[in-house]
């Protein structure tokens, strides 16, 4: 079973940086496609990026410029660098897997608060 661990959010004012990491146990993570998703209250849960497991990236557009995901396979860990945070990105950020068989998992998620 695979369980998906994030941590890293917090209250931050608009314009700065938070980086969130995502812990993943098991042996499929080096093979299976990372993303994160965000959910705003009120709101349906958006894609806010991915990483494949050849490492090609997709970005919303909403983030593009400002936000960086990346992973670290011999770690089994996935991170997401958000800088020039904006009210907007007010959000429980999920950790998302998407196995080579299309099974997907979800962590528990982190809140992210950008506040003055």
């Amino acid at each position: 079973q695979v369980q998906l661990v994030e941590s890293g959010g917090g209250l931050v004012q608009p314009g700065g940086s938070l980086r969130l990491s995502c812990a993943a146990s098991g042996s499929i993570f080096t093979s299976s496609r990372m993303g994160w998703y965000r959910q705003a209250p009120g709101k349906q849960r958006e894609l806010v990026a991915t990483i494949t497991s050849g490492g090609t990236i997709n970005y919303a557009d909403s983030v593009k410029g400002r936000f960086s995901i990346s992973r670290d396979n011999a770690k089994n860990t996935l991170y997401l660098q958000m800088n020039s945070l904006k009210p907007e990105d007010t959000a429980v950020y999920f950790c998302h897997m998407l196995t080579q068989i299309y099974f997907n998992y979800w962590g528990q998620g982190t809140q992210v608060t950008v506040s003055s």
